[in-house]
């Protein structure tokens, strides 16, 4: 039996591994790669196995660098189901189908230029067909998905039902326990349970995506935005905020209903500009039970989802188009969260020169992307094709990070039994290295760090290496 690991080890993004026992395999996400125009052109290229011979897939959450390629993995022949949480499966109806749509916009805009053979990665049918073939778990439910490997969803408490997987894997008389993280949440953030404990373990794969730093607590999170709204209001500008339509939406407008008269938004129009954002908060709306105690009553004190009188859900691009009559006053939560498309570009193009505007970036911004780009402080960007000079304040408030830091993610793996083998994905390199550094000093563990085609033997630990470029 062994673990080989292809998407999410030279970068951030892409993440998928496949796990081979008993002559079955099994595929641990299928996500897009994302950044520039020439990595996200990896997500065309083949896939490194055969799709038609994955005999079931097992899906962290929905996240699009997770979830994202598996209508694609549909398409070239995989006819298996796709294990994941109930919750998740609601929230792939809208990020897949947003994704196609997306994609079918870009090819109908190539076309249009003169690239007449362009097409889309996948279209809203195949999409809808993909979700079809999921099959919905909940947490702590033990299910043998295929004859000796038993799949276990725990709370990951990174967005709603994210969740980490523990597989137990038998082969003849020997059983071994892998956990993969997916991606993990902050420990006491807003609405969501923090992440379970590992328990045993033989193997443990994690995500590494901030394990090179530190979050601000919480408490000073909330001075910090309160600050920033208090400062844009004296300043006679607007606020854009780049938000993931799933959670850091929902967690803002959370915290917005939460401190609504301690940050005077009374005085504010507050503008959720995002058609996929609005339905996830219906479906975060709608799934109370995977709420932390504290969201959960104060949601029973709520007659709408979320309490902030003055917010505007603007779906149609007619009213979002009419948000730009705002010079001040404005606070627009809008996407994509990485700035790379999606309304947000909209926003920026109007308000990124104005000095008296400010910017809140509150998650990862990729390599290769406009939010990259702005947080590495270029003093111009490109939009559309047009240079725009960056005038406005920046705030990078990384206490909203859907993914903990570094001392999140050791407190959960301080949380497994035994002394399993740890091995490191999903981050860029130097954070990699900088997080085994980390884990040696700090739990005695040598950790591995995955490259493309690495494959690790679950009962040798034996990691041989097999180079993809």
């Amino acid at each position: 039996m062994e673990i080989e690991f292809y998407g999410a080890t030279r970068r951030v993004t892409g993440s998928c591994h496949i796990l081979r026992a008993n002559g079955l395999t099994v595929l641990l996400d299928c996500g897009l790669v994302q950044g520039s125009r020439e990595v996200e052109a990896l997500n065309r290229e083949p896939f490194p196995f055969e799709p038609s011979e994955i005999d079931a897939v097992v899906l962290s959450h929905g996240h699009i660098d997770h979830s994202g390629r598996l209508p694609l993995l549909v398409n070239r022949g995989f006819r298996g189901p796709i294990f994941t949480h109930h919750g998740t499966i609601d929230l792939c109806r809208i990020l897949l189908r947003d994704s196609a749509m997306l994609s079918e916009s870009d090819a109908r805009f190539m076309q249009k230029h003169g690239q007449r053979n362009a097409e889309p990665l996948y279209t809203v049918e195949e999409a809808e067909r993909c979700v079809s073939s999921m099959t919905g778990l909940g947490y702590g439910e033990r299910r043998e998905i295929l004859p000796g490997i038993a799949v276990t969803l725990f709370d990951a408490g990174h967005i709603l039902a994210s969740a980490f997987v523990k597989l137990e894997v038998t082969e003849g008389e020997t059983t071994r326990t892998l956990v993969f993280s997916g991606d993990l949440g902050q420990y006491d953030s807003p609405i969501l349970n923090d992440p379970e404990a590992i328990g045993q373990a033989d193997t443990v794969i994690v995500e590494s995506t901030y394990g090179d730093r530190l979050h601000r607590d919480f408490e000073s999170t909330l001075d910090e935005i309160g600050e920033i709204i208090k400062t844009s209001r004296r300043d006679c500008g607007n606020i854009l905020i780049p938000a993931f339509s799933i959670g850091r939406s929902q967690e803002l407008l959370y915290l917005f209903g939460e401190h609504y008269h301690e940050w005077e938004l009374n005085k504010w129009q507050v503008f959720l500009d995002s058609p996929m954002a609005i339905e996830a908060s219906r479906i975060y709306w709608h799934h109370e039970e995977l709420w932390d105690d504290e969201a959960r009553l104060f949601r029973r004190q709520m007659r709408k989802m979320p309490p902030v009188g003055n917010l505007h859900l603007t779906r149609r691009v007619e009213e979002s188009m009419k948000i730009n009559e705002f010079h001040e006053g404005a606070i627009i939560i809008a996407g994509s969260g990485m700035c790379n498309g999606g309304r947000i570009l909209h926003h920026l193009k109007r308000n990124i020169g104005r000095p008296e505007c400010h910017i809140i970036i509150t998650g990862f911004q990729a390599e290769g992307t406009l939010g990259r780009e702005i947080v590495e402080g270029r003093k111009e960007v490109w939009m559309h094709g047009r240079q725009f000079a960056v005038r406005a304040q920046l705030h990078t408030v990384g206490g909203l990070s859907a993914h903990g830091d570094r001392n999140d993610l050791l407190r959960w793996l301080k949380s497994r039994e035994g002394s399993p083998q740890i091995v490191i994905v999903h981050g860029e390199q130097s954070v990699k290295e900088s997080f085994r550094g980390v884990l040696r000093d700090e739990i005695g563990a040598d950790a591995l760090i995955a490259q493309p085609g690495d494959r690790l033997n679950l009962v040798s630990n034996e990691l041989r290496k097999a180079e993809i470029e």
